[in-house]
């Protein structure tokens, strides 16, 4: 299993739980990380490979629970005040979308790689925080990951996620550039569009 794939295990396990939202940003990725793995080792249907359950599981946990815009506004940097309003939530959709597609593979892979937090101290006051774990697998070595949180007057917000030193909103910042540069916002949406319509992930958002 390739470290995005892990990525998006780990990823989708941090968004579920809505009345978790009391929590602090540390327990709250804890308690959802195993509900959500839980979830997944169950699920007979995930297990044998359904990506149309994975994409079923991923839509009733993470939407209410994940920043997409800001998210899609840090994937497109300083191209993000280029787009108007009606703009920037198109992109935040179809970003999602993407995500979505994107990942939905990642819990059909799972097996048994368990996850080990590191120690986690906030600032009283602290609106942004990062929270550290590794990703362990039998006869690899660990691989490090941080959940990036914002907080919310509804709680608290993942808006990136780094493993091993790359970041998955940074790593579509090249190519969302170069749409931009050669086909401008518009484009860069019709390209969003195209690749999730062939994808299969053209729908509402549930």
């Amino acid at each position: 299993m390739n470290k995005f794939a892990l990525f998006g295990i780990f990823w989708l396990a941090s968004a579920a739980l809505a009345q978790a939202a009391d929590l602090a940003p540390d327990e709250l990725v804890k308690n959802v990380t195993n509900e959500v793995l839980s979830i997944v080792r169950s699920d007979q249907d995930i297990q044998a490979g359904s990506n149309e359950k994975a994409i079923e599981l991923i839509e009733t946990k993470v939407q209410q629970h994940f920043n997409f815009v800001r998210m899609a506004r840090l994937a497109l940097g300083r191209n993000w005040k280029k787009a108007n309003e009606t703009q920037k939530k198109q992109i935040a959709d179809e970003f999602h979308r993407l995500l979505v597609r994107t990942y939905s593979m990642a819990l059909t892979e799972y097996k048994n790689q368990t996850v080990k937090f590191l120690p986690f101290n906030m600032n009283p006051g602290a609106t942004d925080v990062k929270v550290q774990a590794k990703i362990v697998q039998n006869g690899a070595r660990p691989i490090s990951f941080n959940y990036y949180l914002g907080k919310l007057p509804t709680g608290w917000k993942v808006y990136d996620i780094e493993v091993s030193g790359i970041s998955l909103v940074i790593n579509y910042r090249s190519s969302f550039a170069d749409e931009v540069r050669n086909n401008g916002i518009e484009g860069l949406i019709e390209s969003l569009q195209a690749k999730n319509k062939k994808n299969g992930t053209t729908g509402e958002k549930k």
